[in-house]
């Protein structure tokens, strides 16, 4: 009985260990995606030289990195990016560019938009009050006299407002994952008698500031609340590698496929080479390439720029054959010899011929 007991609140306790995980840790890798700065031509006018689409961008990134649901591209290569293929402002908002901009970046998906409001409204009243005579008692004269005076002041009422739509796509397959919006307001009153300070020097204290931080936090958390809609694009990058061979030696050959493109030692390559090459007959297009696997590589040493491996089975091989990763059980993978070539051995079929010399029996016949 008391064995049971054990049990039963071992699996109790589990179960509230995995209940308390965090979110991030039990979802497998982070998406990696780029936030592309805002487009803002809307709103231009009243901005002068100020880039505010990279700055909403940049308020964006720091919220989610300080979340830690996303791995993020860094701003500098991303502004080196944008400026590398020369994008303008309102390109940023166009989801082919986006896309091109993403799958350049290898991210899993990219965020963009544009800040479709970014406002003031300064309303200021005055007022003020008739003279009117004060009585007022005048020392050491004596008696009673007055004094003529009157009231005047003014009140002011700011408000500022920011609004900004973004769409999040996966660069693999173009696809609208979600379209996130972010609304932002805020206000002040006050009344003088004289001069006032209308905005503080610090943008993140200042109306503005307050609106915009407003707009991006409502965006920040869309985006956070959806991270499990963007498909892991970057895993199955890395389960698809291709490249090339490099160089064969008896059975070591070496590829330039390495770490940066995923490659660990233990993995396999399968070795394809095509056979036929089917065109448009009008055209002259090359509409599909068909092609045998003829070898099995496994990876025992890897480099960033190379790998090394020995060829396991098939044969064959020369430089130049493609080789992609194997993601299935490798003893799945079917070696087909080439038309032709021989028996996937590495060695050419080869015709026997046998001859013979003698006197030719003639069979007897029966009695």
């Amino acid at each position: 009985m008391k064995g049971r007991r054990t049990i039963a609140l071992g699996a109790i306790l589990m179960l509230l260990a995995v209940s308390l995980l965090p979110q991030a840790a039990m979802a497998g890798p982070k998406r990696r995606i780029a936030v592309l700065p805002f487009e803002y031509g809307a709103v231009s006018g009243s901005l002068g030289g100020y880039d505010l689409g990279k700055g909403v961008a940049s308020l964006l990134i720091t919220k989610l990195v300080n979340d830690g649901t996303y791995s993020l591209i860094d701003r500098q290569h991303l502004d080196a990016i944008l400026k590398e293929q020369n994008f303008s402002v309102s390109d940023r908002a166009d989801a082919s560019t986006a896309n091109k901009i993403g799958k350049m970046l290898g991210v899993d998906a990219v965020v963009y938009g544009t800040i479709t409001a970014f406002g003031f409204e300064d309303k200021r009243t005055s007022y003020s009050a008739p003279s009117v005579p004060i009585p007022v008692s005048i020392p050491y004269v004596g008696g009673v006299g007055s004094l003529f005076g009157g009231f005047h002041g003014s009140s002011r009422k700011q408000k500022a407002r920011t609004a900004i739509d973004a769409t999040v796509t996966d660069t693999n397959t173009g696809e609208i994952l979600a379209a996130v919006h972010g609304l932002g307001e805020s206000q002040k009153a006050s009344s003088s008698f004289g001069a006032y300070d209308v905005d503080s020097s610090d943008f993140s204290t200042s109306l503005a500031g307050e609106a915009t931080n407003q707009a991006v936090e409502q965006m920040g958390g869309q985006l956070i609340a959806m991270a499990a809609k963007i498909p892991d694009n970057q895993s199955l990058a890395l389960q698809n590698v291709e490249g090339r061979v490099a160089d064969v030696t008896g059975r070591e050959v070496i590829v330039n496929v390495g770490k940066q493109n995923g490659i660990a030692a233990g993995d396999h390559l399968s070795v394809d080479r095509p056979y036929k090459t089917i065109k448009d007959p009008v055209t002259g297009k090359v509409l599909k390439e068909m092609s045998s696997t003829i070898a099995l590589i496994k990876i025992k040493e890897v480099a960033q720029d190379n790998a090394t491996g020995d060829i396991t089975k098939g044969g064959g091989v020369k430089v130049g054959d493609s080789v992609k990763k194997v993601t299935t059980d490798v003893t799945a993978v079917v070696i087909t010899p080439l038309p032709g070539s021989g028996d996937g051995s590495g060695s050419s079929f080869q015709k026997t011929t046998m001859t013979t010399s003698g006197t030719v029996l003639k069979k007897e016949a029966t009695k």
